[in-house]
């Protein structure tokens, strides 16, 4: 993401300015509870309008045609226009429309992954989701509550990630089975540390935002990197969970 996320420079996670236990500090508690509660309404709502439209899309007959057709690539790469736009284009934004991308994001993403509901059963689908769904949750309350800083763990959590996009597009030549298979369970591992380790983040840097003007760009943000982190780990958990039709 880009620098929304370290508005200041700190000492790993752990360092906070507020003693939760004085008279500021729980109206801080409070306002940190109200603010990630608002990223995970955004972020909940997000992944069920995503999964709505590729329902209907999906089912509407209109996506095997674009699927089969250069427009594919459209679906495809258009959901990076909009993280970009929110990235770069940020500090410019109103927040109204740092909300407005964040559903146009969730939307054409869903006419994207439309192709889940083509090549996977809907039960299996359904399963994935809430094995899924009862991972994130787990994996978030953890990040939240953990006294550990998870903040030594970021370098390692990226370099996953860079690792897994070059193994996947070197695997969209060598088509191997194997290699996809490998892929799928450190893509889940590394979505899973991903979750905790954003959740402590976003949890952190409310110490920093509080009572300015960019908390509500914060949120929507917040959002969208949760939303990022479900949507994967679901991806990969479905690849080696998934029945195909």
């Amino acid at each position: 993401m880009a620098n929304w996320n370290d508005p200041q420079p700190r000492q790993g996670f752990g360092a906070s300015p507020i003693d939760g236990r004085t008279a500021g500090g729980v109206a801080y508690d409070a306002g940190l509870r109200k603010y990630m509660l608002s990223i995970y309404n955004y972020m909940a709502s997000g992944v069920l309008l995503t999964g709505v439209v590729a329902m209907l899309f999906a089912s509407s007959g209109f996506a095997v045609q674009v699927l089969m057709s250069p427009l594919r690539w459209v679906l495809m790469l258009a959901p990076f226009g909009f993280i970009l736009a929110l990235n770069f284009g940020l500090n410019k934004m109103q927040t109204s429309t740092v909300r407005m991308l964040y559903w146009g994001f969730a939307v054409v993403f869903g006419l994207s992954l439309s192709s889940v509901f083509l090549v996977y059963t809907g039960q299996s689908i359904a399963t994935t989701f809430f094995a899924t769904a009862a991972a994130f949750a787990g994996l978030s309350l953890f990040g939240y509550t953990t006294k550990k800083d998870l903040s030594g763990f970021g370098t390692f959590l990226i370099m996953g990630l860079v690792g897994i996009l070059v193994a996947s597009l070197i695997n969209l030549f060598l088509h191997s089975s194997a290699l996809q298979m490998a892929i799928s369970i450190l893509g889940v591992l590394l979505f899973a540390g991903l979750t905790a380790y954003d959740t402590q983040k976003l949890k952190v840097q409310y110490q920093y935002l509080a009572g300015t003007e960019f908390l509500g760009k914060a949120v929507v943000m917040g959002a969208l990197t949760l939303y990022l982190d479900f949507i994967n780990m679901f991806l990969f958990l479905l690849n080696f969970l998934g029945d195909r039709r």
